[in-house]
């Protein structure tokens, strides 16, 4: 089982493999002013942090949050973990923007069951100080000397259309961005493997059989899936072991 990126090895040496990796390909945010310095995927400043407290080499340049005015793009767990890691680096000031209109403060059951209810969430990251900004879009960086200084933002509507004359700017020196995942890194496994991938970019195979376009190759969890809960996973990674053993046993029994 190979469950992240990585050399693809030859397939010769085994029987069936299941790739079980997540979704880690970061949503980009292609708007004018990207290139410049101080704009990050949350996910390499979080992983350094990780490096850091165990004692581990970083290896590339540091993105730290120290003395800077920071603006996390995102309002998901990811982006609340960027505020708790930039105030505990000592951040000048912290501010979270979100694209969604900013949810209830008490969930409606009876409206939104058996779905998840929608309700403010805030965590202990939020408590530790951060401004927190709801429908608000990110039109542009602005820098100065390939530095970034800042962000030009708009307000939005329901269908997230700008609203005309809502325009503001936020002063930033380094910016985050945790807007999601939009399907496994293709690079490495998915793509060494020539694999199909569907729409999304994930990779493709169905919830009988679980094999991809490579018949010994099978896919199971986010990776297939797209970005979704631990439970699914669990569901998918047990089913698909019910796939493999009827796959190696030659057996024509659908798994259920």
């Amino acid at each position: 089982m190979w469950a992240s990126p990585c050399r693809c090895p030859s397939l010769d040496a085994y029987d069936a493999v299941v790739l079980t990796g997540g979704s880690e390909k970061p949503r980009d945010l292609a708007v004018p002013g990207r290139e410049l310095k101080g704009v990050h995927f949350a996910m390499d400043f979080l992983t350094q942090q990780n490096r850091r407290v165990s004692g581990e080499a970083v290896g590339v340049e540091d993105i730290l949050a120290a003395g800077k005015k920071v603006v996390v793009i995102g309002g998901g767990d990811t982006g609340a973990d960027c505020v708790g890691t930039s105030n505990r680096q000592g951040a000048a000031s912290v501010t979270q923007i979100e694209i969604m209109p900013k949810p209830p403060e008490k969930e409606d059951k009876l409206v939104t069951w058996p779905l998840w209810p929608n309700k403010l969430r805030t965590s202990s990251s939020h408590e530790e100080g951060c401004d927190r900004r709801w429908s608000v879009a990110t039109q542009s960086f602005i820098g100065e000397d390939g530095q970034l200084k800042g962000l030009n933002c708009v307000q939005v509507d329901a269908r997230f259309q700008p609203i005309p004359g809502t325009e503001f700017t936020l002063e930033a020196d380094l910016v985050l961005l945790a807007m999601g995942f939009v399907h496994p890194v293709h690079e490495g496994l998915v793509d060494g493997l020539g694999l199909e991938k569907d729409a999304r970019g994930n990779v493709k195979a169905d919830t009988v059989r679980y094999q991809t376009s490579n018949p010994k190759v099978f896919a199971a969890g986010d990776i297939r899936r797209g970005q979704s809960l631990v439970v699914w996973a669990i569901r998918e990674g047990r089913q698909a072991a019910r796939a493999v053993d009827a796959f190696l046993m030659g057996s024509s029994e659908l798994p259920r």
